[in-house]
């Protein structure tokens, strides 16, 4: 099916946390979704994030900027208040066709439980594990869900509708500099302001203020039990070399050899997958 009517979606984005620097960056499924939207012609695309916005998830937010979605609404709200209630608010406000979002946040409680939570709020139909927008016709979106060993399965859903994006869904593209520096934030404040046209009640997450967070211990790595029974048993388990321990010397080889013998080893070693 072909759009025939300019679609409305929203794509509500997320913050993570690049796991080699510790960089705040955008989480990669909100980012497919946004690409997913992108790909669809004539959609108007609204992208929000509910948060705290100080000044690290702003620098992940341009992550998202860079995309050429050209601004992000933020909803600005304290710290410790439910941003389900609030994102419910603001999509009965803006009332789109379709509302995307990645299927489990990177960072916080990532427990993927917000994209139910709104759909049952708003009373809304939710797809999971979506990897394509085929279309819309007569208030109806085809969507094309991804299923297990690579099947994919079409979906005809009324509109409106709360769908979470599956990792099997287009890659993102990469942000641009000049678009992620030029692209606008705009800051709704979650109090009554004069410049807005909308005031957001706000409630506090109950459950989250009862919990007592904690650094996280690193595990001991276990030890190989030694069954031998003797002390010259007990030696030689000590003192052998396992498999994986063992090196191997490379003689009068061509570079293709090397390489495919260095790569072997480091996917032995569990350095490459």
């Amino acid at each position: 099916m072909m759009l025939c009517e300019p679609l409305q979606v929203m794509v509500l984005v997320s913050t993570s946390m690049h796991s080699l620097t510790g960089r705040p960056c955008r989480a990669s499924l909100d980012a497919q979704a946004i690409e997913l939207a992108l790909q669809q012609p004539g959609a108007v695309i609204e992208v929000v994030h509910a948060g705290n916005a100080g000044d690290s998830e702003q620098s992940a937010l341009r992550d998202y900027l860079g995309m050429g979605i050209g601004q992000i609404s933020v909803l600005k709200l304290p710290e410790l208040s439910d941003p389900v209630s609030a994102l419910a608010q603001y999509v009965n406000e803006a009332e789109p066709d379709l509302v995307l979002c990645g299927e489990q946040a990177e960072w916080g409680e990532a427990s993927g439980l917000l994209p139910y939570l709104l759909a049952d709020q708003l009373g809304w139909a939710i797809v999971p594990h979506i990897a394509g927008l085929a279309g819309v016709a007569d208030r109806h979106i085809e969507l094309l869900q991804a299923l297990p060993r690579g099947q994919r399965r079409k979906l005809l859903v009324k509109q409106p509708v709360v769908v979470t994006i599956n990792s099997a869904a287009p890659q993102a593209r990469q942000s641009a500099f000049l678009k992620a520096r030029d692209g606008i934030i705009n800051m709704l404040e979650s109090e009554y302001d004069s410049e807005h046209e909308f005031g957001l009640k706000l409630a506090a997450d109950r459950e989250q203020s009862q919990w007592q967070l904690q650094p996280a211990k690193q595990r001991p790595k276990r030890l190989k039990i030694i069954t031998a029974k003797t002390a010259a048993e007990r030696m030689k388990a000590a003192t052998m070399v396992t498999p994986s321990q063992a090196g191997k010397v490379l003689q009068d080889t061509s570079p293709q050899q090397a390489a495919e013998a260095i790569l072997a080893l480091l996917r032995e070693e569990g350095v490459l997958k």
